[in-house]
């Protein structure tokens, strides 16, 4: 048999040799990367999620679906006004009230429904304070179906977090706490709770964002995540992927779908502690009035990357004044960790002891200067000026609103017609100001024709108001254009 030989000229033959030999060279050093990166190469196997089924098993337990009873008062707006020919108990009356309401307000039972999370062996449980704030009943369902009274140990308004207590039959299994500030955005996450009453329902996503301001409150630090939260999840865990807590679920985004948000459970944590302990959280207060540097601002003090809290205002006689911190100093660490803005600046003091000394280092005229003050309470009742006369000017909190600045991302996220200035971002339902008929979002331009255009000016004109004073607020509002809101004490 012939066999015929095939030769390729020369050039060919040492192109396909040096092919050869660089696919070898390429195997060869991913073989090697491999080899010398395999534990970060198990990590992310690990955290690549092939079923959530182990995790699901492991915390079920410990979240609980919340049924909350609340009394609302309807009626007594229209039918009143007119005298009944037929006496008060006949039907004919009936026909009337259904155009002008009833004639006497009527209570009605309205059922709400929340999650909880298990944090203590005997029956203590966290949730969020919206969902039980005006309870008159509230009852515990646990995942083995049994049903348990709860009271409440403790509310937290600012942080929306609560602590209510049910006494079990046996010893439960309480949640595992863990770290969240160890959270990195594309994380895995699972959320777990009782949506629209579907008990022990379980959705995944990731974590979309750290750090978010959503208006909920003056300490906003939401972690942000695209796993499903919709209504009854709220006081439920957002969980890792080691089936611990990071957050506790509260809200979700207004428009669109997909975005929710959660407390992280590093800021809970304290607050939770508090409220099992004294039922109340005391925080630190230094007594001043501040805010974030803009552009200008930040070239202007010389703060670098815009970092550091801009001291607007020093309450008299308060932590901050007898310490020797003045308006205009820039707040640009706190007991050696640094202050990125206004917002984490209040963070940080809460957090600290009454009575523990505060490290500040300021920006003062170019220079640093260290200065230690002694840490206040913070009276969430009583946070204003005075007048100098001894008597107490009336309080936001008396007035029932709670405002912050308008930021250039929350006018462009929230589609907002001013780009800068003062937005009522809460109202207590019961406070003289809701009553006058402000509003959440109403744009504050004016106050007693003062200008608003930062929470500087808000404080300052809020502050010097004395007792009996009538509030005029000059106000943007977005249905309605311009408006005036007279506040009266």
């Amino acid at each position: 048999m012939t066999h015929t030989q095939v030769y390729f000229p020369k050039n060919r033959r040492d192109a396909r040799f040096r092919l050869q030999l660089s696919s070898l060279l390429i195997l060869t050093f991913f073989l090697l990367l491999m080899s010398t990166t395999g534990t970060g190469h198990a990590a992310a196997l690990r955290n690549a999620p092939g079923s959530f089924s182990e995790i699901a098993k492991k915390v079920s337990g410990e979240v609980v679906n919340i049924q909350v009873v609340t009394t609302t008062k309807v009626g007594g707006q229209g039918f009143q006004q007119f005298f009944s020919p037929w006496g008060e108990n006949d039907p004919r009356n009936d026909f009337f009230e259904r155009f002008f309401g009833p004639s006497t307000p009527r209570e009605y039972k309205q059922n709400s429904l929340g999650s909880g999370i298990i944090v203590g062996k005997d029956g203590t449980i966290v949730t969020n304070n919206h969902v039980v704030e005006n309870a008159d009943e509230i009852k515990v369902l646990l995942k083995d179906g049994k049903e348990y009274e709860a009271t409440i140990v403790g509310r937290d308004p600012n942080t929306d977090i609560a602590v209510i207590k049910i006494e079990p039959d046996e010893t439960l299994t309480a949640a595992e706490l863990g770290d969240s500030d160890a959270l990195e955005v594309g994380e895995w996450v699972l959320a777990l709770g009782s949506p629209f009453g579907y008990e022990q329902t379980l959705t995944a996503g990731i974590i979309s964002a750290k750090g978010r301001t959503i208006g909920a409150g003056p300490y906003d630090d939401f972690l942000q995540t695209d796993a499903s939260i919709n209504p009854g999840n709220s006081g439920g865990p957002l969980i890792n992927m080691d089936g611990e807590v990071i957050g506790i679920n509260t809200a979700i985004a207004g428009v669109g779908t997909g975005i929710g948000f959660a407390i992280p459970i590093n800021m809970a944590k304290n607050v939770i502690e508090q409220l099992k302990s004294h039922g109340e959280v005391t925080r630190g207060w230094l007594g001043v009035s501040i805010q974030s540097l803009t552009d200008e601002l930040a070239e202007y003090y010389g703060a670098k990357d815009k970092k550091g809290a801009l001291v607007a205002a020093v309450t008299p006689g308060d932590p901050a004044d007898e310490a020797g911190v003045k308006a205009k100093d820039v707040i640009i660490r706190l007991n050696g960790k640094p202050v990125e803005d206004h917002r984490d600046l209040t963070r940080m003091v809460a957090d600290i002891p009454v009575g523990n000394i505060a490290e500040l280092v300021v920006l003062r005229n170019g220079k640093t200067k260290t200065i230690k003050v002694k840490v206040g309470k913070r009276d969430e009742e009583q946070i204003s000026g005075r007048d100098g006369t001894g008597k107490s000017a009336p309080t936001q909190n008396s007035l029932g609103i709670q405002a912050e600045e308008i930021t250039p991302d929350m006018a462009k996220r929230y589609n907002l017609p001013e780009t800068e200035g003062v937005i009522v971002s809460k109202l207590t339902p019961d406070g003289k100001a809701a009553e006058s008929g402000l509003q959440a979002g109403d744009i504050i331009k004016e106050i007693n024709h003062e200008e608003i255009t930062s929470m500087s000016d808000y404080n300052r004109v809020m502050n010097n108001l004395k007792e009996g004073d009538t509030i005029s607020m000059f106000i943007r509002r977005a249905s309605a254009g311009y408006l005036v809101v007279n506040i009266k004490p």
